[in-house]
This record gives C-alpha cells, sequence and structure tokens, in this order.
C-alpha cells in the first residue's frame, strides 16, 4: 500500500460483546448509547478500574456478577468516566498493521456491537429490535507510534499514553499506539452500520464506502476508507448526528 492509495480512515470493532465479557453495551430507543469496555485479561503493573468503579457512571446498571471485573479501557474517550485522553493501543498485528499507515489528521472510527433497551415499538427506524452493529466514536488522529517506536520515546514524550490500557499492562504489549487531537469525540448517538433488516445486514457505509463487500461477520473486521469515501463518510456521521 503507498501513500497515495492508503486509508484516510479505518473503522475497528471495539467494546463488551456476547463473548467478553458475556453482554452487550446498550443502545436506548432515541439513539443514545453507553460505551461498555471489555473486561482486562492481563496482568497490569498496578490495579485498574473494574466494572464495579464504571457503574456508577453509567446510565443502565452493569450486570453485577461482572462487578469485580477489571476493566481494559481501550479506546479511552477524555469525556469518558475515569479516563482523560483520547488513546488506542492494539496488539494484533492485523489490525496494528493497517492503523500503524495512519497519519496526523486521519482518522480512526469505532464501532460496538449494541443490544436495545427498550421499547422496540418506541425505536427510531435505524435503532434494530434486537442488536447491530454502530459507530461509537472517532479519533482525529494526531500520533501513531510502533510499539518499538513508544518504547524508545523519552520519558516526557510517553506521558500522553501513561494511562492507556496497553502501557498499563505488564508487560507492555501494544504493537501500536495513536492519539486522538482534542476534535475527537464519543458520540452522543451512535449511528449505524447495520441495515434496517438486522444486525448481521451491513448498511452502504459499509458496503459502498469502505472496502468491505459486508458479507460473512464483517461487524467483526476492520473497515477503511479511502480519501474520498473519508469525506462522505463524515459528512454522512454529521449529517446523522445534527
Amino acid at each position: 500500500m503507498t501513500a497515495t492509495d492508503r486509508p484516510r480512515a479505518i473503522a475497528i470493532n471495539v467494546g463488551a460483546n456476547t463473548t467478553l465479557p458475556g453482554v452487550r453495551g446498550p443502545v436506548y430507543p432515541d439513539g443514545r448509547f453507553e460505551y461498555l469496555p471489555i473486561p482486562e485479561r492481563e496482568p497490569t503493573r498496578e490495579a485498574v478500574p473494574t466494572y464495579a468503579d464504571l457503574n456508577p457512571h453509567l446510565a443502565f446498571e452493569i450486570p453485577e456478577r461482572f462487578h469485580d471485573l477489571p476493566v481494559h479501557l481501550d479506546p479511552a474517550f477524555a469525556e469518558y468516566p475515569l479516563c482523560s485522553a483520547y488513546t488506542y493501543g492494539d496488539e494484533h498485528g492485523v489490525k496494528a498493521g493497517p492503523l500503524s499507515r495512519l497519519a496526523p489528521g486521519d482518522w480512526l472510527y469505532f464501532y460496538a456491537t449494541l443490544a436495545l433497551h427498550g421499547d422496540p415499538d418506541d425505536a427510531v427506524d435505524w435503532v434494530l429490535p434486537d442488536w447491530g452493529a454502530y459507530l461509537i466514536g472517532e479519533f482525529r488522529v494526531e500520533q501513531v507510534v510502533t510499539g518499538e517506536g513508544y518504547e524508545a520515546l523519552a520519558p516526557d514524550d510517553r506521558e500522553r499514553f501513561e494511562t492507556n490500557a496497553h502501557v498499563r499492562r505488564d508487560p507492555f504489549d501494544a504493537k501500536v499506539l495513536v492519539a486522538g487531537t482534542d476534535d475527537s469525540t464519543l458520540y452522543d448517538r451512535a449511528v449505524p452500520l447495520s441495515a434496517p433488516t438486522g444486525g448481521t445486514d451491513a448498511n452502504d457505509v459499509v458496503t459502498e464506502l469502505s472496502n468491505d463487500s459486508g458479507k460473512g461477520p464483517w461487524w467483526r473486521r476492520r473497515l477503511w476508507f479511502d480519501a474520498d469515501a473519508t469525506a462522505r463518510l463524515r459528512a454522512r456521521v454529521a449529517a446523522h448526528r445534527s
């Protein structure tokens, strides 16, 4: 992939699901939602927040059986409970490679599978009655470093990543770290990626704007967008959120 055809935006799946920890985050009939991170499964250098710590800050009750589990707060959004900066890390080479080619000014989108909490009859037409995939936030990319690059940074330059979940792991395991500018945001309303016909059916953001065919389990895959598709995606998101 050359500099001229590299993606200008990438969307990756994040957040709680029916495997980890066993429940999806909620989307409400009006399109508001809650971002629920996955549990932390690796050793950490210090104690990290648990679902019990997160629970009082959210508008829904996290099932009590998860309360003692530590939370993998990644991505971190500055406006999200227990977070102070926009950072994301990934230890998987299949995602780290494309992410490492993002440049300042590019966009990193995050999507999650969310389950409806509320009466389907009261829902707006793009909120599915069971579950669907939705964009939940975005980073305007400010800095991208590989794992090796991070470990070579001076201590002062590492500071922006110091609370990232992968930096807190023992040992540090990120293959890539991304920092977002202050233009980054966790959305107040979800933006659908699933078609109205069902959660497994991709809408045109996936099938027409991204590189993905929308066939098979597309909602688990990374999606990338060239410069033209990124501009169209940004307009789509802005119109949906206005």
